[in-house]
């Protein structure tokens, strides 16, 4: 079975404020079996124009990626992270080949 992944870029604008969505986001993404493969490292954008901050955070199935992201508890944490900051966000199916 494929993976699903979150991929988002994202603009913080309240650093403090925005580590409050991290503890609030934890425990519904470690519910839902998330492992973080990129946390906001080192990046360049040959291409394009991206927000500066990259996550990438892989799921067990697509389905626990879409399930987690439409969870009571994520709306909650989402709001928190709406208000300090921008972002992009894709729910994408690994390759399973």
């Amino acid at each position: 079975m494929a993976k699903g992944y979150w991929i988002a870029h994202n603009q913080i604008a309240d650093v403090d404020a925005y580590e409050a969505y991290k503890v609030a986001a934890a425990p519904t993404l470690r519910a839902h079996g998330a492992k973080f493969l990129v946390r906001a490292g080192s990046a360049e954008f040959p291409e394009g124009s991206l927000r500066p901050r990259t996550i990438v955070i892989e799921f067990p199935s697509l389905q626990a990626a879409q399930d987690c992201y439409a969870s009571d508890t994520y709306k909650a944490a989402k709001a928190i992270r709406e208000a300090v900051s921008e972002a992009d966000i894709v729910i994408v199916e690994g390759y399973d080949g």
